[in-house]
């Protein structure tokens, strides 16, 4: 309770960097000089003298923290130093000191102005406190003009251990100066934190929630439980379901091929939830050595663990976690290399055209520090990243933040924002997961738990969640049998042909699952061999909030006779012009003729009755005419397409309304012989 009080006292939950209209607060940008520095490890930079710039990243917690600088011995007999410059020069009145473990060594502080002249603005006999941790407010007698720099001497036989500082500012007012957690806004207080219960958690340790992005399946990691292959001490892979009372199933050990004699996890799962990503290379005789593995969906269950080629990802003694973006194609990931900051950093790999990997490459110090960084979460709007850090101010050993991508090249994200008091704790707080519609995040929590650490649910407010998606789900069905048929499901921007994501509908494993962000509109193209593409439009630009949309598609068989109807956005509005983002279903239309050499096709086009029917005559002659150009500056011979217009004389809908006439505007092509 002492503690509690003293963190109400001494320390606010938002940095005030500025209190009133012209109150400004520096923190240090530049190291000017320092005695020594701790150097424990051979890489990394954990306490040495670059920890103390910036804005704290230790406090408003206490206690020992490589984010912090510490001389190089403690309790060293020599007088320890550090000298700090500021990004401009302000009229001092305030020097604020974060002294994040072992407080009391300071003996002298010193402020300096543009000219280097020295002013002594505080001395004392250094001594043990009472507080772990504070933050030392300095009020100078006289207002410095031009202050940009400061110095602080230690006593460090003075105070029994290593004396860390954690940040040092300069202010031109008197009102305290005081160390932050960097809040997500507008948390809701009535936040609360629910234990899965004994279907789920046991007196074992529960950890790593993996939400399936349907959010029916949840696996996790257990250990100390008898139920485990070999050891119970190891861990395995569980999972447990949804039913449908919303209620979470007893869970199942997975058994083999995922689980063996060795430690086993799930660390991140594909958007059709059909692939898994796990820890380790799996070799046949049941042994495994470092690095990261996938396992496949199929009708006989999950396949045996395929081995992940990454160069540069090499064994460390602190083990990694992984989070794989919805399209698949990029990897994040918590390592300990020669280039971290510290402990654990987080890097970020590319998948390349053979399916390999490469090399990780550093996300940058916005998100990572000289302490942990780890078990990253990247939401399916591709660009939320939720992940666990000890390096950022907040309520416990370790906390959950949420930063988000700002470019493309996945180096550059927002200032990470802390979760809050309910998801965060005094203990470690790590793992995150949510599915699709972000209604709730599951985490690993120690706190309230049926044993050692259990899987917890909360109710994500707004404030929390990543950008709305939507899951496009459904079968691929063959025209005239209905019978469902393996495709490759590809899905582009209509507004400019650009391939977004890409599955493969598999009858035998269930429905084909696709995840698209809001405010866009998709074609989706289905395509197998025998079959001519099928393209259906998903329009989500209106869209707000997460919705599941069932879109089955049907593929027309390739053989004389068969009518394909083309895409009704293949034109501008009342004019002939094909649009850009139309070329890739009309590239589709002369592969398949480079397919079918022998193959002989009619262009016919449709409009509704608007208008003069002259007019409509001569715009789907137009139209067809264009669309033949097209096929010709391809390749193809002029002998193989003929064209016919009809006007508004075939509708295959009611001209009554503009929604049902939009169908009447159409083109067709019939295979006239093969």
């Amino acid at each position: 309770m002492i503690f509690l009080k003293f963190i109400s006292v001494f320390f606010l939950l938002i940095l005030t960097q500025t209190r009133g209209f012209s109150q400004k607060t520096l923190w240090a940008s530049k190291i000017l000089g320092y005695s020594s520095e701790y150097r424990p490890d051979q890489y990394g930079h954990a306490y040495r003298a670059k920890q103390i710039l910036g804005e704290p990243n230790k406090l408003p917690a206490i206690g020992n923290s490589p984010v912090a600088w510490s001389p190089a011995e403690a309790e060293s007999r020599n007088e320890e130093w550090i000298k700090v410059g500021f990004s401009e020069s302000i009229t001092l009145s305030q020097v604020a000191i974060g002294e994040n473990f072992n407080p009391g060594a300071i003996a002298r502080v010193y402020v300096y102005n543009e000219s280097g002249k020295e002013f002594l603005i505080y001395k004392d006999n250094p001594a043990p406190v009472s507080l772990k941790g504070r933050v030392l407010n300095i009020m100078t007698a006289e207002k410095i003009p031009n202050a940009n720099a400061v110095k602080v001497v230690l006593q460090p036989d003075k105070v029994p251990g290593f004396n860390q500082l954690d940040a040092i500012a300069i202010a031109d007012h008197q009102t305290l100066v005081e160390a932050v957690i960097n809040l997500a806004p507008d948390i809701p207080k009535d936040l609360v934190k629910e234990n899965l219960g004994k279907n789920v958690n046991s007196k074992g340790q529960e950890l790593a929630p993996i939400i399936s992005p349907d959010g029916k399946t949840l696996y996790f990691t257990r250990s100390n439980h008898p139920q485990n292959v070999g050891s119970p001490s190891h861990q395995d892979v569980w999972y447990s379901t949804l039913n449908n009372k919303n209620q979470w199933t007893p869970a199942v050990n997975m058994g083999s091929p995922i689980n063996n004699a060795g430690d086993n996890a799930v660390t991140s799962i594909s958007s059709d939830g059909k692939t898994i990503y796990l820890i380790n290379h799996y070799r046949p005789d049941g042994s495994m050595f470092f690095g990261l593995s996938q396992s496949f969906y199929t009708k006989n269950g999950w396949s045996f663990p395929k081995n992940i080629e990454m160069p540069g990802l090499y064994s460390d003694q602190n083990g990694m976690d992984l989070a794989v973006s919805s399209h698949g194609n990029v990897m994040i990931l918590s390592l300990q290399r020669r280039d971290t900051e510290g402990d654990k950093d987080m890097y970020v790999s590319f998948k390349q055209k053979d399916n390999s990997w490469s090399e990780p490459r550093h996300m940058g110090n916005v998100i990572n520090s000289a302490d942990y960084e780890g078990t990253p979460f990247l939401a399916l709007d591709n660009k939320t990243l939720y992940f666990s850090s000890a390096g950022q101010s907040g309520y416990g050993k370790s906390d959950l933040f949420v930063t988000r991508r700002l470019d493309d090249s996945w180096t550059n994200w927002s200032k990470p924002l802390n979760l809050g008091p309910v998801i965060n704790s005094p203990q470690w707080d790590v793992y995150f997961s949510i599915p699709a519609s972000g209604e709730y995040s599951y985490i690993s929590s120690s706190e309230n738990s049926l044993g050692e650490q259990d899987i917890f649910r909360i109710s994500l407010p707004k404030e929390l969640k990543p950008d709305p998606v939507a899951i496009i789900t459904g079968t691929v069905l063959v025209a005239e049998s209905n019978q469902p048929v393996h495709a490759d499901i590809v899905a582009d921007l209509a507004k400019s042909g650009e391939v977004f994501t890409s599955v493969t509908y598999d009858p035998e494993t269930g429905n084909y699952r696709l995840v698209l962000p809001m405010k866009d509109v998709y074609r989706l193209t289905a395509t197998e061999k025998g079959f001519f593409p099928t393209t259906e439009e998903i329009d989500l630009s209106a869209e707000t909030s997460f919705r599941t949309i069932t879109k089955n598609i049907v593929l027309q068989p390739i053989k004389a006779g068969q009518q394909i109807r083309l895409s009704n956005a293949m034109f501008a509005q009342s004019s002939s012009e094909v649009v850009a983002a139309s070329f890739p279903e009309l590239d589709r239309i002369v592969a398949t003729l480079n397919e079918y050499p022998a193959m002989e096709i009619l262009l016919e086009g449709h409009t509704d009755n608007q208008g003069e029917v002259s007019k409509n005559v001569k715009l789907s002659e137009e139209r067809v005419t264009q669309v033949k150009k097209y096929m010709l500056s391809k390749g193809i011979a002029a002998r193989r397409i003929q064209t016919k217009a009809w006007g508004p004389a075939k509708p295959i809908a009611s001209n009554a309304t503009e929604q049902t006439r939009q169908k009447n505007r159409r083109v067709e092509f019939t295979i006239l012989k093969m």
